[in-house]
């Protein structure tokens, strides 16, 4: 069973916050058979200040900075603080290994009281993990107080929940230990009309230059005849200004010229 932890970063209680974590959480309930576990920020304020100061996390700031790093997929969801996400929400991810984020699938959310914030979710999230190199779902839901039991809203957090499923189901994008990242390239098909070299067959020379433009088919026999003439098979004139090559006759431009205009 897949791990889903929600961050959440309400202040008060009830929280609008984690009312709208709750809700995403359900939604991806519906769509994939996960484990939740909902990490408060609001618990965890004095020890995350206390880990910038002597840089040992507490006990519960520990198992939640656990729970994020084996998580197969994340919900955050910021109340919106001067037109940012709060200070308690950035100061978590910056106690958060720079590492553990890296190809993990992260549904972000905010709330505020007005739309006019709803630029939170590109602006400042949206650019944050990123940063972390994490796998953002394409959909970011911003609930507004007039969002609540007002249309759009359930539509939003269903569309969210749908791509984080699909990206939890996809699973994680982890880098290599040096970095790489590994491409397996598709083959270019053949193409058509094209037929495979019979096998003990002969490559061309390198360098070897195409037949000339203009080559005709010559009948057959007629190779043969020039070659002996020629002694070798591989080129001879015809006696009438045109020369065969390899079975082919090459007519000159001015008989082919005479031979559109007749």
């Amino acid at each position: 069973m897949k791990k889903l932890v929600v961050v959440s970063a309400g202040l008060s209680v009830p929280s609008s916050t984690r009312l709208l974590a709750d809700r995403l959480a359900a939604a991806v309930e519906r769509r994939a058979a996960v484990s939740v576990r909902v990490v408060e920020l609001r618990d965890l304020a004095v020890e995350i200040a206390h880990n910038f100061t002597n840089g040992f996390p507490g006990r519960a700031l520990a198992a939640a900075l656990e729970a994020v790093t084996e998580a197969d997929g994340l919900i955050v969801v910021t109340p919106v603080f001067s037109a940012s996400y709060s200070g308690l929400f950035k100061s978590f991810f910056d106690v958060v290994d720079k590492d553990a984020l890296a190809g993990k699938p992260v549904l972000i959310a905010a709330t505020g009281g007005s739309a006019r914030h709803s630029l939170v979710l590109d602006h400042a999230l949206r650019p944050l993990f990123s940063y972390l190199r994490a796998v953002v779902a394409p959909t970011g839901v911003y609930a507004a107080s007039e969002d609540w039991g007002a249309e759009g809203l359930p539509e939003r957090i269903e569309r969210a929940a749908g791509e984080l499923a699909g990206l939890m189901r996809a699973g994680s994008l982890r880098e290599e230990p040096d970095g790489a990242v590994t491409v397996t390239a598709p083959s270019a098909p053949e193409p058509r009309g094209v037929l495979a070299e019979p096998a003990g067959s002969v490559a061309e020379p390198a360098g070897s230059a195409g037949e000339p433009a203009g080559a005709v088919p010559e009948p057959a026999g007629a190779g043969s005849a020039a070659g002996a003439a020629d002694g070798d098979g591989t080129s001879a004139g015809d006696g009438r200004g045109a020369t065969v090559s390899h079975g082919f006759r090459v007519v000159p431009f001015e008989e082919q010229l005479a031979a559109l205009r007749g």
